[in-house]
């Protein structure tokens, strides 16, 4: 096994305890755990709210076209707010903006603010897909993988638990309590957000004071600053776009089809649904290893490829022997997505600093999630052009190629400043 010498550049503003170690991580985790609660437990419910709130199938997709909408919009954003105002009080801001819109739209009454709360809440939790990467490396850079392998369980845990319970508060209550309270979950995060903020900005005044904080610095390879690096010019840039944003749209194809990809060759609707289910807990077992596979490996890059290949295989059977062995095909396709963290932690193997990691994080999961977009929109507008699923399975295989070739630049062992750089 080959490693990759990690820099030991990181900041620990306000976290060079244990307590305050713990704190930071409490407030990463808790607002992870709120970065799909938003999607996830709206899908479920998409008959009900419609036949109350009064709206169509065109509605019911442009809300799902919402969520890589408005993350890749925050994708763009995020940084330069970040650089502006500091990446701890922009995300306490963004704390606040999720569980607002959360709450908010659980008490809409027409279609407009529907869409616009939910836009809301999306932006609020696309802002934390994007800053998390960068304070994992400002304050946890020695300890990359496992910090990583627990924010990315608990995204993945938000995704499950809201649509798994949807409906039963939905039947307990109504679909507005089934929706609204999930905005108890930021405002858990709320108060951890605000100690870090808090001893940010006395660290910031003990620094305009002359009194440094502790840090460990790698003087053989200086970093450099985040201002010189243009992320549009960057090869490895693109190549963790392409890998972040192929993966991504690959899932959304198949969450969004798979069921009737299935229930056409003629399984029941159930049967979609536990496919659905089998897929999804396939890519939160994933998280467990997927962050420890990008730091321990200087290059992971053949782990990508084992991935890939089971991409295609799970994509082969649904198209050729859908009712053979739906749930092996499911199960298949849901390892392909461990790219995804992956990824996630490569933002932060691959930079030096945590100014270049946020500058990394919001390139790729700006553009990759705009690119995200066309996944499911595609899919479906070849099926619906061909009557079949041939040419719809052709655009995920080229997407899982393309994701490749953005996975072969990424994981080669260089960091992001010095390639800046020239070095």
């Amino acid at each position: 096994m080959t490693t990759m010498p990690q820099t030991q550049t990181f900041e620990r503003y306000g976290s060079g305890s244990l307590r305050g170690r713990i704190i930071v991580l409490l407030a990463i985790v808790v607002f992870a755990f709120s970065l799909r609660t938003a999607v996830t437990s709206l899908t479920p419910l998409l008959e009900r709210v419609s036949e109350d709130v009064g709206f169509g199938t065109a509605v019911s997709g442009l809300l799902g076209m919402l969520p890589t909408l408005a993350f890749g919009v925050a994708g763009i954003v995020s940084p330069g707010l970040g650089r502006r105002f500091g990446i701890e009080q922009v995300m306490l801001a963004a704390v606040v903006i999720t569980g607002v819109g959360i709450a908010a739209r659980s008490l809409s009454q027409n279609v407009a603010v529907l869409v616009v709360l939910s836009c809301v809440a999306l932006f609020g939790m696309g802002i934390g897909n994007i800053l998390i990467p960068p304070l994992v490396k400002r304050y946890f850079a020695d300890r990359i993988a496992p910090i990583s392998t627990a924010y990315i369980i608990f995204v993945q845990a938000g995704t499950v638990i809201p649509a798994a319970v949807a409906i039963p508060l939905a039947d307990a209550v109504d679909w507005r309590f089934s929706l609204g309270v999930w905005a108890l979950v930021p405002l858990a995060a709320l108060g951890p957000w605000l100690w870090v903020v808090r001893e940010r900005r006395a660290a910031a005044r003990r620094e305009v004071a002359g009194r440094r904080d502790a840090a460990v610095v790698d003087e053989s390879t200086p970093p450099v600053p985040d201002a010189t690096i243009s992320m549009w010019r960057s090869p490895m840039a693109w190549g963790m776009t392409f890998m972040f944003g192929m993966t991504s749209a690959g899932t959304y194809a198949m969450f969004t089809w798979m069921p009737k990809i299935i229930t056409d060759a003629g399984g029941s609707e159930s049967l979609g649904g536990t496919a659905v289910a089998v897929f999804s807990g396939v890519g939160l077992a994933a998280t467990f290893v997927a962050p420890t596979l990008s730091t321990r490996f200087a290059n992971p890059f053949g782990f990508t490829v084992l991935f890939a290949a089971c991409w295609f295989a799970g994509f082969a059977g649904l198209m050729w022997a859908p009712l053979s062995a739906p749930l092996v095909w499911a199960l298949l396709c849901g390892l392909g997505p461990t790219t995804f963290p992956m990824a996630l932690t490569l933002i932060n193997v691959r930079t030096r600093t945590s100014a270049a990691s946020a500058s990394l994080s919001g390139f790729a999961q700006g553009v990759g999630y705009l690119l995200a977009c066309a996944g499911p929109l595609l899919f479906g507008v070849l099926h619906d052009v061909t009557h079949g699923w041939g040419a719809p399975f052709l655009l995920v295989v080229g997407m899982v190629l393309v994701m490749l070739c953005g996975a072969w630049v990424i994981c080669k062992p260089r960091y992001l400043e010095d390639q800046a750089a020239g070095r």
